[in-house]
C-alpha cells in the first residue's frame, strides 16, 4: 500500500510538474514510471516466491489484477501519459498462473470443507428432533439453504474481485462441487427418512429439506449454462429429494382413501356423493399440513393429490365391477360421475391446484357411459384419446364393460377407432399408463 501510494503520488508529480522541465525526447515521466514499475515488480516478485499464507496471496494477486492496473494505472492524471510507457504486469505470466493456481486451489478446498461440515451440523439438527424455524409461514434450514449458496456465491465473488477470469474459474469447480455435494445430502435425508419416523417433528423436518431445495434450484438456474451435466446433474438430485419427501408425506394421506375408493363400486355408485365427501374432508385435513410448504412446492403436491385423485376414481370404473344394460341405468351412472368430477375439481382448484390437464378426464368418461349413439361414442373417444394419449385398448375395453348393450361387434369397432387416433402421440403427463387393469 504505502508502495503504491508513493509511485502514484510522486508520477503525479512528474506529470503536472516536472516532465515540462525537460525536453520532450527526454522521455523524463516514462524514465521515472519504469524506474518506480521495476521497484515495484521486484518487491512483488519477491513476495511471491517466499511462503504466503492464503490472504496473502489473495492480497498479492488483487494488486496484480485489479488495484495496479486499474486503481493506480488508470488513474485520471496518470492514465494517458502511462498507456505510453507500457509497463506490462507487476508479476511474470509464470508466477501469476503458479500464484493463482494455488488461490483456486485452495479456495476451491475451504468452500467444499464448509459445504461437508454444512452438512454434519445439519444432520446433527435432524437428530435434536427440534422444530424447524420459519421464514414467512415455510419450514427452512437457513444453514443448509442459504450458507451452502452463500459459500458458493461469496467464493466466485472473491475470485471475481480479483479478475474476471479467476472468477470464471472458481465458478466452474465449485459448481462441479455442488452435484457431489448434493448427493451427499440426498443420501443423509434418505437415512434420516428411514430411520426418524418416530420423531416428534418428523415431517416438519421434511418439509424444511424439500423447501431446501428451492434455493438450490433458483442458484442452479440463474448461474448454470442449460447444456451444463452438472445442471441436469443438480436438478435430478433436487428431483431426488423433494419427490422422495412428498411420497413420505402423502403416504398416510393415500393409504386412508384406498378404502373410501372402494365403496364407490362396493356400493355400485350409489350414495357417491356421500363418498366424495368422506374424500374431500380427509383430504382436506392433510392438505393444511402442507401449507409450509414453500408455493412451488405446494402447488406440486397439491398436484399430486389431485392426479391420485382422479385415478384412482378411473381406477374403480376399470374394475368391471358394474355391468348396466339400459340406457337409464347409464344415464344415473353418468349424472353421478359428472356430479363426483366437479367436486373433485372445485375441490382441487380451491386448493392450488393447477393441473388443469386432469379436469376432462371424468367428465370424458362420463359421457361415453350416457351416449348411446355408436358414432357419437368414437368421436367422445377420440377426444378422450387426444387429451389423454396415453390411453390404451385394455384401458378402454375394462371401461366398457360398464355398458353392458354394446354387442361385441360394436366394442370391436370402437377398440379400433381408439388404436389408430392413439398410435403416434405421447402425453405430455401420465395418468391411463398408470394404471394397470386387471
Amino acid at each position: 500500500l504505502h508502495m503504491g501510494k508513493t509511485m502514484k503520488e510522486d508520477l503525479t508529480v512528474v506529470a503536472k510538474y516536472i516532465k515540462q522541465l525537460y525536453p520532450p525526447e527526454f522521455n523524463v515521466f516514462g524514465i521515472y514510471a519504469e524506474l518506480y514499475h521495476n521497484y515495484f515488480a521486484s518487491q512483488a516478485k519477491k513476495n511471491a516466491e517466499s511462503h504466503l499464507e492464503d490472504k496473502d496471496i489473495y492480497l498479492l494477486l488483487s494488486w496484480v489484477h485489479n488495484f495496479y492496473p486499474k486503481e493506480m494505472r488508470k488513474d485520471h492524471t496518470l492514465a494517458m501519459e502511462l498507456d505510453k510507457v507500457k509497463l506490462g504486469s507487476l508479476l511474470p505470466s509464470s508466477l501469476s498462473k503458479e500464484l493463482e493456481k494455488k488461490y483456486l486451489d485452495s479456495e476451491e478446498v475451504t468452500v467444499k470443507t464448509s459445504l461437508s461440515r454444512c452438512l454434519d451440523k445439519e444432520i446433527q439438527r435432524w437428530k435434536e428432533d427440534k422444530e424447524p424455524e420459519k421464514l414467512n409461514g415455510h419450514f427452512q434450514s437457513e444453514l443448509l439453504g442459504i450458507f451452502v449458496i452463500q459459500s458458493i456465491y461469496s467464493g466466485q465473488k472473491r475470485a471475481e474481485d480479483i479478475s474476471k477470469a479467476m472468477g470464471e474459474e472458481l465458478s466452474r469447480r465449485l459448481l462441479k462441487e455442488l452435484p457431489a455435494f448434493l448427493r451427499s445430502y440426498r443420501d443423509a435425508f434418505e437415512d434420516f427418512k428411514e430411520k426418524s419416523k418416530k420423531h416428534k417433528y418428523y415431517k416438519p423436518i421434511l418439509i424444511a429439506n424439500i423447501n431446501n431445495c428451492w434455493n438450490f434450484r433458483e442458484y442452479t438456474e440463474k448461474y448454470m449454462a442449460e447444456k451444463d451435466d452438472s445442471k441436469t446433474d443438480i436438478l435430478s438430485t433436487l428431483a431426488d429429494i423433494e419427490n422422495s419427501g412428498f411420497d413420505v408425506l402423502l403416504q398416510q394421506l393415500f393409504a386412508q382413501l384406498k378404502p373410501m375408493y372402494k365403496k364407490f363400486t362396493e356400493n355400485k355408485w350409489d350414495s357417491s356423493s356421500e363418498i366424495m365427501n368422506e374424500i374431500i374432508k380427509t383430504t382436506s385435513k392433510h392438505i393444511s399440513d402442507f401449507q409450509t410448504l414453500k408455493d412451488p412446492f405446494y402447488h406440486a403436491i397439491v398436484e399430486k393429490i389431485h392426479t391420485r385423485l382422479v385415478k384412482e376414481y378411473i381406477v374403480r370404473l376399470l374394475k368391471r365391477k358394474v355391468s348396466l344394460k339400459t340406457p337409464a341405468q347409464q344415464q344415473t351412472l353418468a349424472q353421478h360421475i359428472s356430479k363426483n368430477a366437479a367436486d373433485l375439481e372445485a375441490f382441487c382448484t380451491g386448493n392450488g391446484s393447477q393441473a388443469t390437464w386432469l379436469n376432462s378426464a371424468l367428465p370424458k368418461l362420463a359421457e361415453i357411459i350416457r351416449l348411446q349413439d355408436l358414432g357419437a361414442i368414437k368421436i367422445e373417444v377420440a377426444t378422450l384419446a387426444t387429451s389423454y394419449p396415453d390411453i390404451r385398448k385394455r384401458h378402454l375395453e375394462a371401461f366398457l364393460h360398464i355398458k353392458a348393450n354394446l354387442s361385441r361387434s360394436e366394442l370391436k369397432s370402437i377398440l379400433g377407432y381408439l388404436a389408430d387416433s392413439t398410435a403416434s402421440t405421447q402425453p405430455r403427463a401420465p395418468l391411463f399408463s398408470n394404471i394397470n387393469v386387471s
